[in-house]
């Protein structure tokens, strides 16, 4: 079964297309086997630029995405986000850092727009074998085990439970309270240690 991949080229308004000549990008994308969509716009992170992701995905039944723009730590949320609300599950998208990887570090207009297609290339690739993933969650009881009922053992199950916090308490010996029960009397108040 063949997959539709659509790629996303973002201008950056002139942070990438400054540099990359985004169109060049997107034409070279539609070429790569696989891609069904390819186009640039002003700001992708923007949302009109949302919106056209969502729309494309509908139109041309896109069943991955490739977003070439910014560093994931700024918009990958954005734009898993926007790629959901078009349909698709958010791990079939993948996203390319042309800004801080490629334009910001070049002056090579032919250079950094090799460069951009390479990774577009790259990033088409891997999302055509991703595999969609759920979120799933796992109920966390709020238990704690404490091994060792000498005295650093028991205070620490002390504060545990006064913190409203079920405990389980291991000790191997027969008795707890560690070396301290080995001792006659402690210091300074020279009490009885048992």
């Amino acid at each position: 079964m063949k997959k539709r991949v659509g790629v996303f080229v973002c201008d950056c308004g002139t942070n990438i297309a400054s540099v990359v000549d985004t169109e060049k990008v997107a034409e070279t994308a539609k070429k790569i086997p696989g891609v069904a969509f390819a186009t640039t716009y002003k700001y992708m992170c923007s949302d009109p630029g949302q919106e056209l992701l969502r729309t494309a995905i509908q139109e041309h039944k896109l069943e991955q995405v490739v977003v070439a723009s910014c560093s994931p730590r700024m918009h990958e949320k954005t734009f898993r986000k926007a790629v959901e609300a078009g349909g698709i599950n958010g791990y079939l998208f993948e996203m390319v850092n042309i800004r801080e990887q490629d334009s910001w570090v070049h002056h090579d207009r032919g250079q950094a727009t090799q460069k951009a297609i390479d990774l577009v290339r790259m990033a088409v690739s891997k999302v055509l074998h991703n595999k969609p993933l759920q979120i799933s969650s796992i109920p966390v009881r709020k238990k704690a085990m404490v091994i060792g009922g000498g005295i650093a053992g028991m205070q620490a199950a002390l504060d545990i439970a006064e913190a409203g916090h079920q405990v389980v308490l291991v000790e191997k010996e027969a008795s707890i309270g560690g070396k301290m029960t080995q001792l006659d009397k402690t210091f300074p108040t020279m009490d009885c240690a048992a």
